[in-house]
């Protein structure tokens, strides 16, 4: 739900008047132009919409995904100039902070929507529309679709802000798959890379021998590590290691 705190914002920020108007009518808006349309349009405003925008319009971030920003007095301010040690390590802002979070969320009965922008300077931002109805999921980078027809968690984060990272659901004849509650209805999982900076994505499936229940995927240098489990990760055994650089065409 709105917050008149936010009004000042709002009034100068058409984006988050029109996202909020949107967010607010949307049962009437999917009567109207039908599911999908209202689907594409409410992506068009996040995917330009700010994160003070997001809060504004009352979704919850990464502090409580429940609620709506509680201190907007502090988040409404302008994002602060990030210090070296924060400019280096690009991690996700999370609340109370100048600029409004780095990840947010917003749900009505049946569907929600997943907003996690790439941190620093907001570069970049995944926008997840999750069809609770249908059970499925889809994503857009930057306005763009990714992923298309693979059945994705309705999460992801992002690292160095560059690289998007999503599970996804994993191979059917994997001898140690399974089937289980979830969004994510197999025990063994892939995953999906997509590199914002080059447009390039890579969905990456394990083999009979990589048990990814719970795979971790860490830039290191100039690669890309792929673990199997957070222990995998914290014995640093990881099955597999890529080039973080996309390949020439």
């Amino acid at each position: 739900m709105w917050d008149e705190a936010w009004g000042e914002w709002l009034r100068q920020s058409p984006t988050g008047t029109e996202l909020l108007i949107q967010w607010q009518r949307a049962r009437d808006g999917m009567r109207r132009i039908g599911r999908d349309a209202y689907a594409e349009r409410l992506v068009a405003l996040l995917s330009a919409a700010s994160a003070r925008d997001c809060a504004a319009v009352g979704f919850g971030c990464t502090r409580r995904m429940d609620r709506v920003c509680r201190e907007p007095s502090v988040c409404r301010l302008d994002p602060a100039v990030p210090s070296a040690a924060e400019e280096a390590s690009r991690g996700e802002r999370e609340g109370p902070v100048r600029g409004a979070c780095a990840g947010f969320h917003g749900s009505w009965a049946d569907f929600e929507v997943h907003v996690r922008f790439s941190g620093g300077d907001d570069r970049h931002r995944a926008v997840f529309w999750h069809d609770m109805a249908a059970s499925a999921v889809r994503l857009w980078v930057d306005g763009v679709p990714v992923g298309a027809g693979a059945d994705l968690d309705s999460y992801g984060h992002w690292l160095d802000g560059r690289f998007l990272v999503v599970a996804a659901e994993g191979p059917d004849d994997h001898p140690r798959q399974s089937y289980g509650p979830g969004l994510l209805v197999t025990r063994i999982v892939s995953v999906l890379i997509h590199d914002a900076a080059h447009g390039s994505t890579r969905t990456l499936v394990p083999g009979p021998h990589e048990r990814w229940t719970d795979p971790q995927v860490v830039l290191a240098g100039e690669s890309l590590r792929v673990y199997a489990t957070r222990e995998a990760r914290a014995a640093d055994v990881p099955d597999r290691i890529m080039s973080a650089r996309p390949a020439p065409e």
